[in-house]
């Protein structure tokens, strides 16, 4: 049996819009339930999205009783567009029969582009799904299309219903939230990461392996609009090894990384920035215990800059993946905020971070790695080290720093603190840097770049630099490569967050 949806439509204003259309309906619930083990039954529906369609469409499933698994695929088409013009691209999800308002209990899981079929019962799932029984009542799949070409997008779905007893769902156990550690240390994590639980190429396994190899200490899940990661990491940490739970949060507008979420805390998607609901799903990702991280901000790919301003943000991610021209713009208008705090134009400043955001090889796990000074290797000691700004971002673990600006009396401050000293006050700032052969070092502050020195050709040195409070606001370091191409900066080494000088 098959139904088709022929939608017309004005286009939709405003924000994530959304469509349900009509329902897709199997037997009636009394000859379904008496279904046997083994039984199943299909049914495909067909329609077409117009140009100007809302973000999300909503395909009403009716679930009978007796029904022990769903199995969904789904196809559209890809017509032949001009030069410079988007072709189609289809997200698809599902919610249970709890409905699909957003941040609610409803949602089961989300694979975005990244595959074609998927199922759920109640003792597994496909990676992007969450394992658990299916009830009966009106499930919905969601259809997103991403981008739609001036022909529009014809879809087709195909629901599988399979019947018997419903099955068990195992207990989830999620990784604990303190690892051995080294007590008030330097620890290095990588935050940003995909495996096959959205649209990586990876195991946890396999990232796990990858992140010791990388010397890193933690690391975070964060899959797009999922958390179905979350139990999928049993057997992995260690005590040489911390796995945070979060979710890369995955708008039309803009991508954020939340860092250390209670494990299968769900935070929703749907929406866009002149929504202007961004600050009350950052509060709930504050109040899954998580960090809210701009990630890419400056990314050039659709949907991938970030529109949603950073008054609501916990830190940004200034370095993703392999340096781009882009990261060298959001360090700038990083910059540019420091320099904005010292005048008094803003309130708090905003720590920097880096994360490889690694899909699949090549793709190389703790390129970049961002290295916190935290009491311990646990998520909340982590998190506060973040806020506080005791940052700095390395590309390997190879590359190892200290920083700090000192008075004449003794007095002393490292990265993410101040010293409060007079304006005219003398101070001396030291960098010690190692395993940065060629590179070279820029001390940076409000007045711009006002020091640089090479390092000796073993990569290994200490640069000495004198400045006061009235010449410099902050100091922060930059280890650089030599350029490649002319009119761009060498890739970093390594940067650090800034020292605040003055008493402010």
């Amino acid at each position: 049996m098959e139904r088709r949806e022929v939608l017309k439509w004005p286009a939709v204003a405003g924000a994530a819009g959304a469509l349900a259309l009509g329902p897709v309906s199997f037997a009636d619930a009394a000859a379904d339930a008496g279904r046997g083990a083994g039984d199943s039954r299909t049914r495909k529906v067909s329609g077409r999205l117009p140009p100007g369609a809302p973000d999300y469409v909503y395909v009403p499933v009716e679930v009978p009783p007796g029904v022990r698994e769903i199995a969904v695929s789904y196809t559209y088409d890809r017509p032949a567009v001009p030069d410079g013009t988007v072709g189609n691209a289809c997200d698809i999800g599902i919610f249970d029969e709890r409905g699909t308002a957003p941040g609610g209990a409803g949602f089961r899981g989300w694979s975005g582009g990244a595959r074609t079929e998927f199922f759920l019962r109640a003792d597994d799932a496909t990676p992007g799904y969450l394992p658990g029984p299916v009830r009966p009542g009106r499930w919905h799949i969601a259809l997103g299309p991403y981008t739609l070409a001036p022909q529009g997008l014809a879809y087709e779905i195909t629901v599988t219903l399979r019947y018997g007893p419903p099955g068990q769902t195992t207990a989830l156990v999620y990784p604990p939230e303190r690892a051995r550690g080294r007590g008030r240390a330097w620890y290095r994590g990588d935050s940003h990461l995909h495996s096959v639980h959205s649209d990586g190429g990876r195991t946890p396994a396999e990232i796990a392996a990858l992140a010791r190899a990388a010397g890193l200490d933690f690391v975070n899940t964060s899959e797009h609009n999922t958390t179905s990661s979350h139990r999928a990491w049993d057997g992995l940490w260690g005590d040489d090894l911390l796995i945070l739970t979060g979710e890369e949060i995955t708008t039309r507008t803009g991508h954020v990384v939340a860092m250390g979420t209670d494990p299968g805390a769900f935070i929703d998607w749907r929406y866009r920035a002149r929504d202007h609901t961004f600050g009350r799903y950052a509060r709930a990702i504050r109040r899954a215990g998580g960090l809210v991280i701009p990630a890419h901000p400056h990314a050039t790919c659709i949907g991938c800059g970030w529109q949603f301003g950073l008054a609501d943000a916990d830190a940004v991610e200034v370095w993703n993946g392999p340096h781009t021209p882009d990261d060298d713009i959001a360090l700038a208008e990083w910059d540019g905020m420091l320099a904005a705090h010292t005048r008094g134009e803003r309130a708090g400043w905003l720590p920097a971070v880096g994360h490889s955001d690694a899909h699949r090889d090549p793709d190389v796990v703790g390129l970049p790695q961002t290295v916190v000074l935290a009491d311990d290797l646990s998520r909340r000691a982590l998190q506060d080290g973040i806020r506080a700004g005791r940052v700095w971002i390395a590309e390997s673990a190879a590359v190892d720093l200290s920083f700090s600006v000192s008075g004449p009396r003794g007095e002393h401050a490292g990265i993410g603190e101040r010293l409060a000293l007079p304006g005219t006050t003398p101070v001396a700032v030291r960098l010690t840097v190692s395993g940065a052969p060629g590179c070279t070092v820029t001390l940076h502050t409000d007045q711009g770049v006002l020091h640089t020195a090479p390092l000796p050709p073993s990569g290994s040195g200490t640069v000495d630099w004198s400045t006061a409070p009235d010449r410099a606001a902050y100091v922060r370091a930059e280890i650089r490569h030599p350029a490649t191409t002319d009119g761009l900066p060498g890739r970093p080494a390594a940067l650090t967050n800034p020292v605040f000088l003055g008493r402010g």
